[in-house]
């Protein structure tokens, strides 16, 4: 009698029918880079921080925002988290309160005195100039990597515009001085009320190897008006610096401000909280092309300050001012219509922005300039050896968080020329979108709402107004992540794969393709939740 087939068959053999021979397409594992760390201007690894909050590994998260941004309780408080606009989740219900995160962590550092720790002496020099939020982060990574630095700041405190440009019911000062004193604590000199003219000079005679530049954007920008010196016109800069300063601010009674920034809005809540009879802000542009953010708008309304837009101010003229009526144009600038009212006042305050001080670098040899900014290099050095520039001083967006990640990224810089190399920036990851995530998987998770005070007493004094999460908001609020682009072993994979072509390897170690069995059916892929498998063509 003939055997069957099947029988014939050496135990064992069926794995010798190689299904995976029949793909066109395989799957393949990959990190994608989650839109929160690519949206982030300081370069925070955003998703790494989250999971280790949501693991109540506090202190952990705390060192990995630490990695990157020296300011986590700053930053919490200041930041405009342009992360959360770039949160995939904002596409399913409410982005990740990314922000309150960082600032729950940042205070529990204060809290616990988690300290930071100075690198191996290199012998190395460096000399910073300006105090603000990129010359500390420069000082900061700069010490990490072993080398002295000393900063040299003209104003009697450290911080920057942080101190004297953004009002402490935003930025309390408490948490500054206590950020700014963990810098000093790893070993980096600040001096403060002194100015340097002569960069070169002051490098000499301080045996500097290198020079950061980071003095800040803080010449206020103004327009002429016509007018007789009555009521006064102030600028913003000079205001809000005087408020820190305790000293005379000349707001009273009416008071008109004139731009529509988030400067504008400062001054605008200032003057409520220092008095003043009523706050008018008068914008150029219509109310929905205005660059102040809409929260800042929002909660200067709240508290009494009110808004006239596409308005300019032609003329001051004893306690009244002439504004002409204006209409959107082309472009979305407004155009002059001829027409005019009058607004009363008794102070006004341009608040149009701030321009940089160029005349520090005008003695550099090779430094070159360009509307109103010092031009550098890919490696953010200028075109004086060894001289770098960063934050306001360079084209880009004046942001505490920007110029929070030019400190970091001038100190590596930095570090590599002190090292006679090139500081090579890793490659990036593709950014994961929308699309690429299977959101079905994860259940709905309402975002958490920090706590504000209510707007009398916003109104009545200088005391932070919005308030912190606790331990369990901040735990369910890094939880509501959604790992973009990164597997976090949900296992999904591993139960739909039809070939069982999936090989867990462990906890922490992710999973691995069997490609000898693997049709290619591409299952996987559409049932992954966070977008960590693709599909490559087979002759990759």
């Amino acid at each position: 009698m003939k055997t069957p087939f099947a029988i014939t068959l050496d135990v064992g053999s069926s794995l010798l029918n190689k299904t995976g021979s029949w793909r066109t397409e395989r799957p393949q594992y990959l990190d994608r880079l989650p839109p929160c760390n690519h949206a982030c201007p300081a370069g925070e690894n955003i998703q790494q921080w989250l999971y280790l909050t949501e693991e109540g590994r506090y202190e952990e998260a705390w060192r990995q925002i630490m990695d990157d941004n020296p300011f986590p309780a700053v930053m919490g408080r200041v930041c405009y988290h342009p992360c959360e606009t770039s949160c995939n989740r904002g596409q399913l219900d409410e982005a990740v309160g990314i922000n309150a995160v960082e600032r729950f962590l940042g205070d529990q550092a204060l809290i616990n005195e988690w300290r930071m720790e100075a690198g191996t002496s290199t012998g190395k020099r460096v000399m910073v100039l300006g105090a603000g939020p990129g010359g500390l982060a420069a000082a900061y990574h700069l010490r990490r990597m072993g080398h002295e630095v000393t900063v040299f700041e003209a104003s009697p405190q450290a911080g920057g515009m942080l101190r004297y440009g953004i009002p402490k019911y935003r930025m309390p000062r408490e948490k500054l001085r206590a950020e700014v004193a963990r810098i000093e604590q790893m070993g980096v000199a600040l001096q403060l009320d002194t100015r340097i003219d002569d960069v070169l000079a002051a490098r000499d005679e301080g045996a500097f190897d290198a020079v950061f530049l980071a003095i800040g954007a803080q010449l206020p920008k103004r327009v002429d008006i016509k007018g007789n010196g009555e009521p006064p016109v102030l600028d913003a800069v000079t205001v809000l610096r005087n408020t820190e300063l305790e000293q005379t601010t000349g707001l009273r009674g009416q008071v008109v401000v004139y731009g529509g920034g988030n400067t504008a809005m400062d001054v605008g809540r200032s003057a409520v909280r220092l008095g003043a009879k009523k706050v008018t802000v008068v914008v150029f542009e219509a109310r929905e092309h205005m660059p102040a953010h809409e929260f800042e708008v929002t909660e200067a309304r709240e508290e009494g300050v009110t808004l006239i837009c596409l308005r300019a101010i032609r003329e001051v003229h004893g306690d009244t001012v002439t504004l002409e009526k204006m209409v959107p144009g082309e472009g979305r600038w407004p155009q002059p219509t001829g027409q005019f009212e009058n607004l009363s006042a008794d102070v006004v305050v341009q608040a149009l922005g701030q321009n940089v001080d160029t005349a520090l670098v005008d003695a550099l040899t090779g430094v070159r300039t360009a509307e109103g900014v010092v031009q550098v290099g890919a490696d953010m050095q200028t075109g004086c050896a060894g001289v770098f520039a960063g934050g306001d001083m360079i084209p880009s967006q004046r942001t505490v968080t920007t110029a929070i990640g030019h400190g970091k990224k001038a100190a590596r810089n930095i570090d590599a020329y002190l090292r006679n190399g090139a500081y090579q920036a890793p490659e990036k990851h593709e950014v994961v979108n929308f699309d690429m995530l299977n959101t079905w998987y994860y259940s709905d998770a309402p975002r958490t709402v920090r706590p504000m005070l209510n707007v009398m007493r916003r109104q009545s004094g200088f005391a932070e107004i919005v308030g912190n999460i606790d331990q369990e908001a901040a735990t369910f609020e890094a939880r509501r992540c959604m790992s973009c682009g990164n597997c976090f072993e949900c296992d999904n994979c591993y139960g739909v794969c039809p070939d069982n072509s999936i090989t867990k390897l462990g906890p922490g170690l992710r999973f691995k393709f069997k490609y000898d069995y693997c049709k290619g059916c591409g299952l996987c892929v559409s049932e992954c939740p966070c977008g960590a498998i693709k599909m490559i063509p087979e002759d990759i």
